[in-house]
């Protein structure tokens, strides 16, 4: 067989190249992409968007999120702040009046009640198995666009952002996942559309520095709104900020924190003052609960424990001093 009639006999023994089957565009998608639209699938029915009304005329919207069966919606205070009015709409377009339940400026957080049937509702995140650098995912209705969806990471968390009557909001979470107005009081969720936190703000000089308020205290708050309708806070008259214990002292105490909240300053005539704090002191327990930033203390001094003779555990230099303390109500 000469050369030419070989090279004639492979080329016809070589089988025809079929075409790949085209996929369709669920198998197309990717690990990523099926995360987020699992976790909007999840949790998008649960988002509203808030219509505020003053004087028979629309004064403002924003977004909101159910957190309950019978009714309980989540948003942010400035949503809903001096409306005479309220009323939203579901994600299958239902329209419902809305109750102001509770409101509580100093954390810029909400609850309002509807009442619909088949309410689809969502959970907060385990505030503990919150990761920077994990997938987030905002639900909103930024300028009035319903319903939609813009994803990025959890880019910090810890921060502080100052309430519209100028108190600090502790443990808020900075996303780079893109709001815009009307985006405020809806969730940021996980891929497993739990509530990471509630989306309240955005830098609009910067690319991708927005904040939500941290599951912790979103859950924290709305449940008392739902029972009290109002958030009471204790008043101690010190303030404070959130320090590292050094790890030889901590063992020293059998602490099993690492951290507690320094008292910077005592007010005169104020509890802690007549309780004998003094400035540099480390609070580290109030009731026997541990104490391990300014906002554990901020928690443990809502409610019950206003007026109530309570103990307090500071670190003076390296003496573990118990105190008893009564808070007064914050006006």
């Amino acid at each position: 067989m000469s050369y030419y009639e070989l090279l004639s006999h492979q080329k016809a023994e070589v089988p025809a190249v079929r075409p790949a089957p085209v996929a369709n565009d669920t198998e197309l998608l990717d690990a990523y992409s099926t995360a987020v639209t699992q976790a909007v699938g999840h949790a998008g029915p649960s988002v509203l968007h808030v219509r505020a009304h003053q004087n028979g005329r629309r004064s403002g919207s924003g977004s909101g999120f159910l957190i309950s069966p019978d009714g309980f919606v989540v948003t942010n205070s400035h949503v809903v702040n001096g409306a005479s009015r309220l009323t939203v709409q579901t994600s299958d377009a239902r329209e419902s009046a809305a109750e102001l339940v509770g409101d509580d400026p100093d954390t810029d957080l909400a609850v309002l009640r509807i009442n619909l049937p088949g309410l689809q509702h969502v959970k907060f995140a385990p505030a503990p198995q919150i990761r920077v650098g994990q997938i987030a995912i905002a639900i909103g209705n930024p300028l009035g666009f319903d319903h939609t969806v813009t994803a990025g990471i959890v880019s910090a968390l810890g921060r502080t952002f100052p309430s519209r009557n100028g108190r600090l909001i502790d443990n808020v979470i900075q996303t780079d996942a893109p709001l815009n107005p009307g985006n405020s009081g809806g969730p940021l969720i996980n891929t497993r559309g739990e509530v990471l936190g509630v989306n309240t703000a955005m830098i609009p000089a910067a690319q991708g520095i927005c904040f939500a308020i941290g599951s912790q205290t979103a859950e924290f708050i709305a449940s008392w709104l739902i029972r009290d309708g109002r958030i009471r806070r204790g008043h101690l008259g010190v303030v404070a900020q959130e320090v590292t214990i050094h790890e030889r002292v901590a063992r020293f105490h059998k602490l099993r924190q690492r951290s507690g909240a320094l008292v910077l300053e005592v007010a005169p005539a104020s509890a802690a003052a007549a309780a004998g704090v003094l400035a540099d002191d480390l609070i580290v327990w109030f009731n026997h609960e541990e104490v391990r930033t300014t906002h554990d203390l901020h928690r443990l001094l809502v409610g019950d424990n206003i007026q109530r003779r309570s103990r307090i555990t500071v670190l003076r230099r390296n003496e573990l001093l118990h105190l008893w303390i009564t808070p007064t109500e914050r006006a």
